[in-house]
């Protein structure tokens, strides 16, 4: 029995790894020319958003809008019942509370859009909003209501007037 098929004419294989092939030439980027130093600028400026050009918000200011606007439906819930349980409980005296709470909390939710959009008005309706708030805590306290949370209320209301009084935070707003 021999076998009938004729011998394969391709050599066998190599063992050795074969070589790789040279690298393609790259040929060298042009160099850009190197731009002009910028003039320094004589006064501070706040940074500008990239799409608008309007001044970049502040973590700060972004973190009172949200708070703002979050108290704002809180406070303005909170009119509504002290108004109309205020006006059935104690009449016409409960019910001015109920509209003061009432334009409080239109207030805040004011200042709340006018910080989040940073428009120049809001400045202002934070510093009148933070005061007002201020006192009605006293008011809640002459009225009897617990002393502790309200001189907490009247620390925030503080921290928020100093914060806004901040010369970087006035820029911001158009009030430099």
């Amino acid at each position: 029995m021999t076998d009938q098929t004729p011998p394969d004419p391709t050599p066998p294989p190599s063992m050795e790894p074969a070589a790789a092939p040279p690298p393609a030439p790259v040929a060298p980027a042009p160099a850009a020319p190197a731009p002009a130093p910028a003039a320094a600028p004589t006064s501070w400026t706040p940074p500008a958003s990239a799409a608008t050009g309007a001044p970049a918000r502040p973590t700060g200011v972004t973190i009172l809008a949200v708070l703002a606007a979050i108290g704002g439906v809180f406070a303005l819930l909170g009119g509504f019942v002290i108004f109309l349980g205020g006006t059935i409980i104690f009449g016409g005296l409960g019910a001015i509370l109920g509209l003061a709470f009432l334009a409080y909390a239109a207030l805040i939710i004011a200042f709340a859009y006018g910080a989040w959009t940073l428009q120049p008005w809001a400045w202002a309706l934070g510093i009148a909003g933070a005061a007002f708030g201020i006192v009605l805590a006293v008011l809640n306290i002459i009225g009897g209501s617990s002393i502790v949370s309200q001189i907490i209320g009247i620390a925030i209301d503080g921290g928020i007037i100093y914060y806004l009084n901040q010369p970087g935070i006035r820029a911001v707003f158009g009030r430099a």
